[in-house]
Formats: structure tokens, sequence, C-alpha cells
């Protein structure tokens, strides 16, 4: 039996369980977020190993006719299955903008109140500058939406889709005569299950009603695409709930059971008399 096949076998199960540990740690908030990606990491070197391991013993079981061709096979495997992923993020990084912090309004963008308290000190501000422009240059159809409807209706439809997203809302204001319509939630990544803050402001501009969102990613310094991905998802599913909202008929109001007026007595038919 190849000793290198045994041990390939051994690492690749090994990272595959440090990994499923490291998404247990994020996911549950045991442990800070630092010790979570270090404890990934090396589940990424282990994978790495079983993978020269596996070709090593590739090597020596052809050339000698040892046994353990299964055990090998199982490390290559399991090590490129665990590498596919950050592997594809990787080349992701390297053709998308190095930000964090993603929004439909570089000018003014939506603020995070409540979720001020949530994020790490000192990235609550949008950064702008250099963010604004890498972010036009590598996101240029993000673009807000406009809807000439009633504020209370759009906000509606906004708070409906972020709601059936599962996010959790930590804040919801509806809008009022003078004050914008606010949604602040938390949003989590599909596998790793890193936590990102989403603030929605819908507001009346110029005759017609505006929807902003922005989205930034609470730690690390690039976030391949996930929030502008959110961005984008979110609006199309607000327009797509807006063209239903605005196609139905409008239904007319029931008249409260108990004040109804009294019927109207049939007039007499009988002739007036001379």
């Amino acid at each position: 039996m190849s000793q290198m096949a045994v041990w390939s076998g051994r690492l690749g199960w090994f990272a595959l369980a440090v990994a499923i540990f490291s998404v247990i740690i994020v996911r549950s908030g045991i442990l800070e977020i630092v010790p979570a990606l270090v404890t990934f990491g090396a589940s990424l070197a282990f994978a790495a190993l079983a993978i020269l391991l596996a070709i090593g013993g590739f090597v020596i079981i052809w050339q000698q006719g040892h046994g353990g061709l299964g055990r090998a096979v199982t490390g290559l495997l399991l090590g490129l299955m665990l590498l596919a992923y950050p592997g594809y993020l990787t080349y992701r990084a390297t053709k998308l903008p190095t930000i964090t912090d993603v929004t439909t309004d570089t000018a003014n963008p939506p603020r995070f109140e409540v979720l001020a308290r949530l994020r790490p000190r000192g990235s609550s501000a949008y950064p702008g500058g250099r963010v604004a422009a890498l972010q036009r240059a590598g996101y240029p159809d993000l673009n807000p939406l406009e809807y000439e409807a009633p504020i209370a209706t759009v906000y509606k439809v906004a708070l409906d889709i972020v709601t059936k997203r599962g996010w959790h809302i930590v804040d919801a204001v509806p809008p009022a005569p003078r004050r914008d319509g606010t949604i602040e939630a938390v949003a989590r990544t599909l596998i790793m299950g890193f936590r990102d803050d989403v603030a929605v402001r819908v507001h009346a501009a110029d005759g017609s009603v505006r929807v902003d969102v922005r989205s930034a990613s609470r730690f690390g310094t690039h976030d391949f695409g996930t929030n502008s991905r959110r961005i984008a998802s979110l609006l199309s599913d607000i327009d797509d709930a807006m063209d239903d909202a605005m196609s139905r008929p409008p239904v007319e109001p029931k008249e409260p059971a108990g004040k109804r007026p009294p019927p109207k007595r049939p007039q007499s038919k009988r002739p007036a008399r001379r």
C-alpha cells in the first residue's frame, strides 16, 4: 500500500472536516471572524497537501505497482473540491474592483443608522472618492429605480421583498411627509455565512419616487462582486413586484358593517289627489 496514497485520503477527509468546522464557527458566531478565516485557510492548506500526496501516490502506484489507488483518488477529488471555489473567487478578484461598499447613489448613499452599531468602528461612513470611481468603472449599470407611484406603495413593495429574502431586518421606518422611508437589514453570504449590511432608501424626488440601495461587507478588502450582485438582484425583484402592483385594478373600499345608509323606500304609484 502506497503511504502517500493513504495519507492523501486521510488529509482530504481531514481538510473537509476542518472546512465544515470553520463554516460552523462563522455561522454560529462562536468565535471572531479572524480565527474562523484562519481555520478555513488551514483547511485549504491541507487540501493542497492532499493533492500533492495524491500525485506522488499515483507515481509510486504506476512505477512499483503498490495499492491505494482509491485512496489517492479520494484525496485528489476532495482537495480539488475544496480548492475549486476559492480558486474561482481568486479569478473573479482579478476581474472586479477591490471594493466592499457598493451603492446606487455614490453622491448621497443611504446611511447606516442602526447597523452602524453592529459594524466595525469607522466602517459605517461611505468611503466615497476612489471607491465611487472604482464602482462606476466596474459596475456602470448599477442604477436606482424610479416610479410614478405613491411612495407608500413603493416602500411596502421594497419591504415585502426584503422580508421574503429572509434577511434580518434591524430597522424599518415608513415614509412620512418630511421623511424618507428606510430599511436596514443584515444579509448573509451563501456558503460561509458572512454578515453583510444592506440599507434601502425610498424617497420622493422631482415628482417621482426613487429607490436607492447600499450593500457593504463588514470585513475584508474585496467582496468578489457579492454586494453588486445583491443590489442588482434586489432591484430586479422590486421592479417585478412593482409591475405586478401597478397592473392590478384598484380595489374599491368597502363600507364598514353597521354604517350602511338605510334602504330607500319605494315611491308610491298612487295617483295624486286633485
